[in-house]
Parts: structure tokens; C-alpha cells; sequence
């Protein structure tokens, strides 16, 4: 047996199979995913956006759960272990990925006023306040086709040269050829050629399964010329689609699972985000009101983390506070367990587990998610794994398989 000519036949008949699958799966992008995205009516747009969401969430805290066992009690979680924690990142960092809304959040109003609206926004996004910003621009149904065209081209131009992280949502997406479609007008809008980067609102049963049962989702990514970025499941869009009524509508459908899972399989190895969508339960009004709606949110926060949906959307400063909790339980419970097989992994040392380098891989993504967000600190996370943060960093972007 010519063990060389063997190979080399094989590497021979399987070159462009492999060439195909390094450029269509490619790995993590190596970039941050925030933990929610804050959509924002365009008209209710202030200089001071971000400062204000925060401020209005800490006020909610003041009132509501002055401290954390007030907030233990509120929710039904052990808050004392972060509570701290989500104060300073209220302070801090209260908004990740801003997105302002020209779509269903806002309506349809005149040129002239919508157009002032994009001015402003252009004020808000560029004075960088948040890691990652954007905006939703009406989608490509020819309702609303041109003035999300006319939005879009305003906006880069009172923009200038981008923010950094900057994306465009674009919503009710249906088929693969409208996200061809976006491609082309990204490239006559840019200023610099592929800067121009958007995600794809799921949020039609089209967009997940179909005329011909293929999932038209794993199309549009591979369509998009890598520059989808994410997908954002739109809760109640898609479930009304799917004919369920109102009262049953939320992230935990049956529905809403099987639309996720297919966005989730759809994304896999190709460095495309996936985030959950939104509850429409707000914590406002009295105090059982707004302790009955933390409790749902960090309740929904914590299945969609636990779901590997890693970012969802909020609505209302009061939601800051039960996404921060949920978010921060999540990742410092996951802490010690993946810090001492991690540990034992790298240190090729026998242990209660037998991890192979995907799950290593895994516990390494999930530190580094729980030290971009503020979760864990990376001091901590260096101690108890016995390696610097870069190599963590790198363990959990490698490419397996």
C-alpha cells in the first residue's frame, strides 16, 4: 500500500469540497456579540440616549429593589452575587448595540419628518456611545421599499465614515434574492468598498422554510457575500404567521424553538450571530407590576441563554436590569465548572470529564462572552484557568474540525 499516493488522490478528489467549505464556514469572526440590542423608535431619539436608558434603569433598581435582596425577592434569583455588577454596568455600558427604528417601532410618517428623524439619529450613532450601533430602515416589500432606500442612502450621508460595529437590520425578509438585492445597494451606498455590513430580521415563515422545504435562512446567509453579520428573530411577527394567537405569542412557543433552531443550524461555522427576539411584558407601572415583569424577563433571558441564543432584544430602560441579572447569573454559574475542566483540559491532566477540543472550545467561548459582557473579570478568569485571557481568546475562535 503506497500510503502517499493514497493521500494524495484523496486530497486530489476533495480539494474543491474543501476550498468550498473553508469559504462558506469560516468560523467565529472573532468578534464580540453583544447580549442584547436595544431598539429605539427613531422619534424618540435624544442626544443623550444612552446616559438616559441608563438612568432611567438604575431609578427602577432605586425604586423598586434598592438592593439585592430586595431583587432576590423581586425575581426569584440569588441576586447578591451580582447585583453590584449590574449597578456598574448600568452605569457603565447600559446599552451594547443600540438600534434605532425606522420600521415597526415607528410607522410611517412623512418625508420631511422622517427625514429629520435620520438627521438626528446620524447625531446619535456617530457620537459613539455604545460598542455596537445600527439602525432598522423599512424592509424591502415595495410598500416600503423606497423610503427605507431614501433612510438608509440620508443616513451615511449625515454619517460620514461609519461607527464602529455598525450594521443595518433589514426586517421581513422573504426570499434569497432580496438579500441579493440588499448586497447590490450596499455596494452603491458604501464609501469604501464592502464596509457596509446588515443583518436579517427572521420574522416570516418564508425566510425559515421554503416553497421547496430547503431552509431558505442557510441560503440567505451564503447569499449575503459575507456580510450578514447576524439574525434576529422577530417573536411575534413570525408567530402570528404562523397562526398563533395573540395571547400565545412569545419566545417560548413551540414555534418561536423550531424557527430558532433552524436559524441556529443555519449559522454554524459561518461566523454569523444569532439573536433572540423580544417579550412584549414590560416591567412599568406599580411595584408587582414591574417585579412580575423582571421576573419574566429573566426567566425568558436565562432559557434563551440556555438555548445557546447569547443576545436578544430590549425594549424599555426597565428591562436593563433583569437582562443584566439574567445574563450575569448565567455566565458566573457556568464559571467555576468550565474554569477547572478548562484547566484540566489544557493542562492534559485526568479529571471527572473526558472533553474533547469542541467542548473545550465551548467553555473557552463561554468565558470570554462572560468577560466581554462584565460578567466575570478577567483577573479571575486568568487565575483560575492558569492562562492569560489571549489564549482563551484564541481557544475559543479556533476552527474545529
Amino acid at each position: 500500500m503506497d500510503l502517499d499516493k493514497l493521500v494524495s488522490e484523496l486530497d486530489s478528489q476533495l480539494s474543491d469540497v474543501d476550498a468550498l467549505r473553508e469559504r462558506l464556514y469560516p468560523g467565529s469572526s472573532g468578534v464580540r456579540q453583544p447580549v442584547h440590542t436595544v431598539y429605539v423608535p427613531a422619534d424618540q431619539v435624544v442626544p443623550d440616549l444612552v446616559a438616559s436608558w441608563g438612568a432611567r434603569a438604575l431609578a427602577a433598581l432605586d425604586e423598586f429593589a434598592p438592593n439585592a435582596g430586595a431583587l432576590s425577592d423581586a425575581v426569584g434569583v440569588d441576586a447578591v452575587p451580582v447585583y453590584q455588577r449590574v449597578v456598574d454596568k448600568l452605569r457603565a455600558e447600559p446599552i451594547e448595540d443600540l438600534r434605532i427604528d425606522f420600521e415597526d417601532g415607528y410607522g410611517f410618517v412623512d418625508d420631511a419628518v422622517e427625514d429629520q428623524h435620520v438627521r438626528a439619529a446620524a447625531d446619535v450613532l456617530r457620537a459613539g456611545a455604545t460598542p455596537f450601533c445600527g439602525v432598522r430602515i423599512k424592509g424591502f416589500e415595495p410598500a416600503g421599499r423606497r423610503r427605507g432606500v431614501r433612510t438608509l442612502s440620508l443616513l451615511l450621508d449625515a454619517l460620514g465614515p461609519l461607527p464602529p460595529n455598525f450594521v443595518v437590520t433589514l426586517p421581513k425578509v422573504t426570499s434569497v434574492e432580496q438579500v441579493q438585492s440588499m448586497v447590490w445597494l450596499c455596494g452603491q451606498l458604501e464609501r469604501s468598498p464592502g464596509s457596509l455590513r446588515f443583518e436579517l430580521q427572521i420574522e416570516t415563515t418564508q425566510a425559515v422554510l421554503g416553497f421547496d422545504g430547503a431552509a431558505t435562512v442557510a441560503r440567505m446567509i451564503h447569499a449575503s457575500e459575507g456580510r450578514c453579520t447576524g439574525l434576529h428573530y422577530g417573536t411575534y411577527d413570525y408567530s402570528a404567521a404562523c397562526g398563533v394567537t395573540a395571547a400565545q405569542q412569545s419566545m417560548e412557543h413551540p414555534v418561536a424553538d423550531h424557527a430558532k433552531n433552524v436559524m441556529l443550524l443555519a449559522a454554524a461555522g459561518t461566523g454569523v450571530h444569532v439573536s433572540d427576539g423580544s417579550t412584549n411584558v414590560l416591567p412599568v407601572g406599580d411595584s408587582d407590576a414591574v417585579h412580575a415583569g423582571w421576573r419574566l424577563h429573566t426567566r425568558l433571558v436565562t432559557r434563551s441563554l440556555e438555548h445557546a441564543l447569547y443576545q436578544g432584544w430590549d425594549l424599555h430602560p426597565h428591562q436593563l436590569p433583569s437582562r443584566f441579572l439574567a445574563t450575569f447569573s448565567f455566565y458566573r454559574a457556568a464559571f467555576p465548572q468550565a474554569a477547572d475542566r478548562l484547566r484540566a483540559y489544557l493542562g492534559k491532566s485526568s479529571g471527572a470529564f473526558l472533553d474533547e477540543p469542541a467542548t473545550a472550545q465551548a467553555m473557552s467561548a463561554a468565558l470570554v462572552r462572560g468577560m466581554d459582557c462584565g460578567a466575570l473579570d478577567v483577573s479571575e478568569v486568568e487565575a483560575a484557568v492558569g492562562v492569560e485571557r489571549s489564549v482563551l481568546d484564541g481557544f475559543a475562535r479556533r476552527r474545529v474540525g
